[in-house]
């Protein structure tokens, strides 16, 4: 990971070496000012999914986007070229790293100890894309991003990005199938509190691990987003899937405070309405091809199981009578009243 973490240091600074020797060159003796206008923003888009999802797609839009600008040299490493840990590539985003992070609620919450946040990927909660169009503007959200840049990270944008189900070895039809099998889930506590109740042990290990893990027979199958499943081919070795749809995944786009202070206002708009319209571009596109890799996914020989959604939900129910995640006291309420649901 050091060693990682050091080469793309190194690279980054090659880039801004060769940058401000354009810079100076291009100055001249006119000043400073055309040498800051003359200079190009590096920025990565770094994520661990397959180049063919809809969230690698979308970084690869932005970035020809904002190419195409002429003030920004932007770059996308997909598939975990970088690394195959998204809180790796966040951390290094808060240390500086021009990175653009596609992270999810859960992650930032355990990330940034900020447990409220775990709300909107909290089981059976959210359930309605169109509900992320209004997060941005709700007093709740803009609090987690206060607490998230006081931490030196600031939250872009939040896109849909699928159902969450069970992709097993042997088939599960209800909760108790569940029971005893070990399954590569969300290694941060909205993780373990669905493994708690529905039975299975969580594997916290890295997406890269899951194939080969469930191969070796160390793991009986993860929980995922169906373009992931398919763009990682796990129906090559999981023939079952059950149609849980317990987490509505979003990808929570993330980059370092600082590189977006650092930008100048116009860059900035910019930036950001390039990330935003892009976000709510492919959130609608992803939604309509998980129909798409659904019946892909039969063509390969998965079995495909609608289970009792309502079961699922009964057995989950006491995580939030017991307040495992630690919400604060009317949090749900607070939050469907702000986005009118």
């Amino acid at each position: 990971m050091k060693k990682m973490h050091y080469a793309l240091w190194a690279a980054l600074g090659i880039v801004l070496a060769v940058s401000t020797g354009c810079e100076k060159k291009q100055g001249g003796s006119q000043g400073g000012q055309q040498s800051s206008q003359a200079a190009k923003h590096k920025v990565i888009f770094a994520g661990t999914e397959a180049a063919t999802t809809g969230q690698s797609r979308m970084m690869q839009e932005v970035a020809d986007k904002l190419n195409a600008t002429g003030r920004f040299d932007a770059d996308v490493q997909v598939n975990g070229a970088l690394s195959s840990d998204t809180d790796n590539l966040v951390t290094q985003a808060k240390t500086g790293v021009p990175l653009v992070v596609p992270s999810d609620p859960g992650r930032l919450a355990s990330q940034f100890n900020i447990p409220d946040l775990n709300i909107l990927m909290a089981p059976y909660v959210l359930t309605d894309m169109a509900a992320l169009e209004k997060l941005p503007s709700t007093p709740l959200f803009q609090e987690w991003q206060a607490k998230l840049e006081a931490q030196g990270i600031t939250f872009v944008a939040d896109m849909y990005n699928g159902y969450r189900s069970f992709y097993t070895t042997a088939p599960v039809t209800r909760v108790a199938d569940l029971a005893g099998l070990r399954i590569r889930g969300f290694g941060n506590n909205i993780g373990n509190a669905l493994a708690k109740y529905l039975g299975f042990s969580n594997m916290g290990v890295s997406w890269g691990e899951v194939l080969p893990g469930i191969q070796q027979k160390t793991l009986d199958g993860c929980e995922v987003q169906v373009a992931t499943a398919y763009g990682s081919a796990i129906y090559e070795v999981a023939k079952n899937l059950a149609l849980t749809k317990h987490y509505m995944l979003q990808s929570s786009f993330v980059c370092s405070t600082k590189l977006l202070n650092s930008l100048p206002e116009a860059d900035k708009r910019v930036f950001l309405d390039t990330i935003h319209e892009a976000a709510r571009k492919y959130g609608a596109v992803i939604a309509e091809e998980e129909i798409m890799y659904y019946q892909q996914m039969r063509e390969k020989g998965v079995a495909i199981t609608e289970v009792d959604l309502q079961e699922f939900q009964n057995t989950l129910a006491p995580l939030y009578s017991n307040n495992d995640l630690g919400f604060s006291p009317g949090l749900k309420d607070r939050l469907f009243s702000e986005l009118g649901l």
